[in-house]
């Protein structure tokens, strides 16, 4: 455990470096909300204040909430395992006598713990000064919504991770990462709120893990779930990361029988 703490740290002490990509972070974030936020209260204004339990409130808070989040769960691409596959690094990280999946995670949670502060707070406090926002008053939504956020940075973590393991056996995996930016993007609630699909789109979309990437986490934040849906919706993401973490570990496992480099 002292090793996978070292190791988080350590990434929190790297990314609190990039001063000036935090600051860029930021503005991005932003501008980005206020564009998302004008999307939506304009489709809430439309549908004459409410638009599937959303008011105009409430999604000035889904809005700010999943800004706030969006740098910490990180949905982006991202291709440092795939990068040491073909550069062969890879065969030294398995040689280490530290598990390389744990010790990625770890890594990633640093990241994340920096992040969530640095980039995710200042566009959320804009918003609320600026637009609005709900918040919840029981101390057991936040409490919830911790452990759901840190659910959706493991989810997250792990479906980047095995999108990289295909390194072991494509030459580029671009399109992939591609491909799987713009479903988790769009099935995980960041253009519109899952809520607002078509009854047969929302049924795909709770069929896959990408609702617990922001979706559920927004909806224990932001009070929407609260009591029993709060409950379930946490246990429904860590069911996701159990059976996501065993199938990495499995891809894993193959892949490292697969692994070839020069020199033996």
């Amino acid at each position: 455990m002292r090793t996978f703490f070292e190791l988080a740290r350590a990434e929190f002490r790297r990314f609190s470096s990039y001063r000036l990509a935090v600051v860029a972070g930021v503005f991005t974030n932003s501008v980005f909300g206020f564009i998302r936020a004008s999307v939506l209260l304009g489709a809430v204004d439309s549908a004459g204040g409410n638009l599937a339990g959303y008011t105009r409130e409430q999604a000035s808070s889904y809005v700010w909430l999943g800004q706030a989040l969006l740098a910490s769960v990180a949905i982006w691409g991202w291709t440092e395992i795939a990068d040491r596959v073909k550069n062969g690094e890879i065969a030294v990280d398995l040689a280490r006598p530290v598990d390389l999946y744990f010790s990625w995670w770890a890594r990633d949670l640093g990241r994340a713990a920096f992040t969530l502060p640095a980039r995710g707070l200042p566009p959320f406090l804009v918003g609320a000064l600026l637009m609005g926002v709900v918040l919840p008053t029981a101390p057991s939504s936040y409490l919830l919504g911790v452990i759901s956020l840190v659910l959706a940075v493991s989810i997250s973590f792990t479906l980047r991770f095995l999108i990289n393991l295909a390194a072991f056996w494509v030459i580029d995996i671009r399109g992939l990462i591609g491909m799987s930016v713009v479903i988790s993007s769009f099935f995980c609630g960041l253009f519109v709120p899952v809520h607002l699909f078509p009854d047969w789109l929302r049924t795909i979309a709770y069929a896959t893990p990408f609702p617990a990437l922001l979706q559920y986490p927004i909806d224990v934040f932001s009070a929407r779930a609260t009591g029993l849906a709060a409950l379930q919706a946490v246990g429904v993401q860590a069911a996701w990361l159990v059976a996501l973490v065993a199938v990495s570990r499995l891809v894993l496992h193959r892949a490292s029988q697969k692994l070839v480099v020069q020199g033996g």
